[in-house]
């Protein structure tokens, strides 16, 4: 089953963000080996070296580890599992922001969209 990519960013980036996804949601859980570069590269439809760079970024960003001869494995530091989950969030919100900024939305009108969103009156915190 080959995956779809977006042309605007770098296919390697793309499975960064969708396994960290998955770390986020628990569906890859700390300490849990990831695939071979040879199965994710089949399972993604890439190149090999697609998935080993895509390894290697991840790995730099201390998310997961190489371990000779066993693989490739989630990290099983928490601390580092949790600012993840801040910095994907952090991103998120920041998206939403800019995007209804320049719709020229308030911050006022924001909150509002979002407490309406979430089924939250003003009065109910």
């Amino acid at each position: 089953m080959t995956e779809e990519f977006l042309a605007t960013k770098p296919i390697y980036l793309q499975i960064v963000e969708r396994i960290c996804q998955k770390i986020i949601r628990e569906e890859l859980k700390s300490g849990e080996k990831l695939p071979s570069v040879r199965e994710m590269a089949i399972q993604s439809g890439v190149n090999p070296n697609t998935i080993q760079r895509t390894y290697g970024e991840l790995e730099r960003m201390d998310i997961v580890e190489s371990r000779r001869g066993q693989g490739t494995f989630v990290t099983e530091n928490i601390d580092v599992l949790k600012q993840l989950k801040n910095q994907m969030k952090t991103e998120i919100v920041e998206t939403y922001v800019k995007s209804m900024q320049e719709l020229g939305f308030t911050k006022g009108e924001m909150l509002e969209g979002l407490e309406h969103y979430l089924g939250w009156d003003k009065d109910d915190n």
